[in-house]
């Protein structure tokens, strides 16, 4: 059991996966879901019209894109921009060529990690010449 402080209220609670305690947790649930349902009733409304309405500053708004919680409609596709490449996107932090690049460059990596995980404790030595 390990004990943190909430990062948003600042009381003391039980780490948990979302890394705030249960009240801060739930306020947060609450905001999500006012944004989804009026996002629902009103689909080309602008940030802004969504903070305004619902009370849920726009930065909150942005974070459950960046989420991947939410996305944008085609009409509002510069809004979010890919972190890597600038180029817009609907929801999350990257593009899908980026996420293809980053996961094949992942995936590189792990190949070489387990060729070399493979010499597992031989000695290797080079050859070399001394000099007298």
């Amino acid at each position: 059991m390990q004990l943190r402080n909430c990062p948003i209220c600042g009381k003391i609670f039980v780490y948990n996966v979302k890394n705030m305690c249960p009240d801060c947790a739930k306020k947060e649930e609450d905001d999500f879901e006012k944004v989804r349902d009026y996002l629902y009733k009103n689909p080309g409304a602008t940030i802004e019209e969504v903070s305004e309405q619902t009370e849920v500053d726009t930065k909150k708004v942005l974070e459950f894109l960046k989420e991947g919680r939410l996305m944008l409609k085609n009409e509002n596709p510069n809004l979010l921009r890919c972190e890597i490449c600038d180029s817009p996107i609907l929801t999350g932090k990257y593009c899908e060529k980026c996420s293809r690049d980053m996961k094949k460059q992942l995936n590189n990596a792990k190949g070489d990690l387990s060729s070399r995980s493979k010499i597992g404790g031989q000695i290797h030595l080079s050859k070399y010449r001394r000099e007298k």
